[in-house]
């Protein structure tokens, strides 16, 4: 008997997503559709649901159901909105989902054009600026998690007339992607 991943997806809605307080009806359903078990090998799938970070490809992970649920419900994704999806492939497909033209993309790629909306999976010690630059003036939002120790925080960056605010979400602590460490310092 196979595992039914349809269930575990509503389960993960459930008990991870909605007690969370992620209330945007469309990321729940777009949740709800999604086979995050496809994203990744076939040995690690058991762990598409789980309250984990799983890792797709060397130094890339998947965020929490949680997590992600949050982090997308804090830029308010509307159909119709360009999106870029940065080493983000369950955000990108939830995106879809609700109706977002996406652009997918490895965090080691330059970004080039310009997006309603940018979201990264992993955690970085800092938001590179070019990551901020492809955000359409005004109004373009930006989250991810920015980590240096030991927790990390999600954060979203708004483009603004006058540059961009910046406000913290929640705290998480998905590992750091691999390439976006925080530099080496010398200490005593």
């Amino acid at each position: 008997m196979g595992v039914d991943f349809a269930a575990q997806r509503a389960t993960m809605v459930e008990s991870q997503v909605r007690t969370q307080d992620v209330t945007d009806y469309a990321i729940q359903d777009a949740m709800r559709l999604v086979p995050r078990e496809t994203l990744l090998e076939p040995g690690k799938a058991y762990l598409a649901y789980a309250d984990v970070e799983a890792e797709y490809a060397p130094g890339r992970w998947l965020l929490k159901p949680r997590d992600v649920g949050k982090l997308l419900q804090s830029l308010k994704p509307r159909p119709g909105e360009r999106a870029l999806a940065i080493a983000a492939p369950y955000a990108a497909a939830v995106l879809e989902a609700i109706g977002l033209q996406v652009t997918r993309q490895d965090a080691d790629a330059t970004p080039a054009g310009v997006y309603d909306l940018v979201i990264c999976e992993g955690a970085v010690s800092r938001v590179p600026e070019a990551w901020l630059e492809v955000l359409a003036d005004p109004d373009g939002r930006l989250g991810a998690v920015e980590r240096q120790g030991p927790i990390g925080r999600a954060i979203v960056c708004v483009r603004t007339e006058s540059g961009f605010g910046r406000r913290d979400v929640f705290d998480c602590s998905p590992p750091i992607m691999r390439g976006f460490e925080p530099a080496a310092a010398f200490s005593f």
